[in-house]
């Protein structure tokens, strides 16, 4: 073999090794990120999480401009708890079909935009200890919905990327859906009869319907049961065993049931009790 043909083996070979070796630093690279994602927001001084900015009582701007609600008071204290401080904490706003690539692309550290827990998601985000409790509802002008089977024919109004869009798209591909990215979008539809009802979280219409008496909770229960749960970064170990313990912590202390009482209570009032939602 002339000294051409053994360059050329040598080079080709260098190559591989290079790509070998260069591939390994960077799985492991990704590794050490994952498993120190506790630490990086520790030496960052900040935790940032993914909220909803449109889905009151859960996650909203109120007048002040602020990020408030049910999810937000429980985002604050799991700040507190980890950087000494509740103000340690930087919200971003979500809409329902990006958050999971929010996750994926670290631009956030944890979900907190009333989650509902899925098979399908648990596939591609890591779940903390639940801290709500969910099922699907269908909201309508006077509650005349109150069987699926009165939606055939019929415009059912659903958020891209929620588990009423899954539930309804895999279950009933029969019923025509409109679909929204936001919750103001979708709720203005309802209002302005561009859909005969609406499928949604039921905690969330219960509410919504308290502040819009001519609608109503028709069906009030559909499908599974489900919980809602911080949601981190598939393969962020450290910080889901600690969310973990937090969300545990937080569940003996009912500090869940003070947040219930602070942003919950005043617009479910008596018709729901506390240990129907929360934990």
């Amino acid at each position: 073999m002339d000294t051409k043909m053994w360059r050329v083996i040598l080079a080709n070979f260098s190559i591989m090794l290079a790509l070998f070796f260069g591939a390994c630093s960077d799985s492991n690279k990704g590794e050490t990120s994952a498993q120190n994602a506790l630490e990086v927001i520790k030496n960052r001084g900040t935790l940032i999480v993914g909220v909803f900015g449109d889905k009151p009582p859960f996650g909203y701007i109120n007048t002040q401009g602020e990020n408030a609600g049910f999810d937000i008071v429980i985002a604050k204290r799991i700040a507190k708890d980890l950087l000494g401080d509740e103000n340690k904490i930087q919200f971003i706003s979500v809409e329902a079909a990006n958050r999971v690539e929010f996750l994926r692309s670290n631009k956030v550290d944890i979900i907190m935009a009333n989650f509902t827990k899925t098979p399908q998601r648990e596939e591609v985000v890591d779940f903390a200890k639940p801290y709500m409790k969910v099922a699907l509802g269908v909201v309508s002008k006077d509650g005349t919905i109150t069987d699926i089977a009165q939606l055939q024919d019929k415009t059912l109004l659903v958020n891209k990327g929620t588990t009423a869009d899954f539930y309804f798209t895999k279950n009933y591909p029969n019923i025509k859906l409109l679909k929204f990215e936001q919750n103001t979008e979708t709720f203005a539809a309802l209002k302005d009869d561009r859909g005969d009802a609406l499928a949604h979280d039921n905690t969330l219409l219960f509410a919504w319907a308290k502040e819009n008496p001519e609608f109503s909770v028709g069906i009030k229960e559909l499908g599974d049961s489900d919980v809602i749960a911080p949601a981190v970064k598939k393969g962020n170990t450290e910080l889901l065993e600690w969310l973990n313990q937090e969300i545990q912590t937080l569940t003996e202390e009912k500090f869940l049931f003070e947040a219930y009482e602070q942003t919950l209570a005043p617009i479910y009032g008596s018709d729901i009790q506390p240990s129907d939602v929360v934990f």
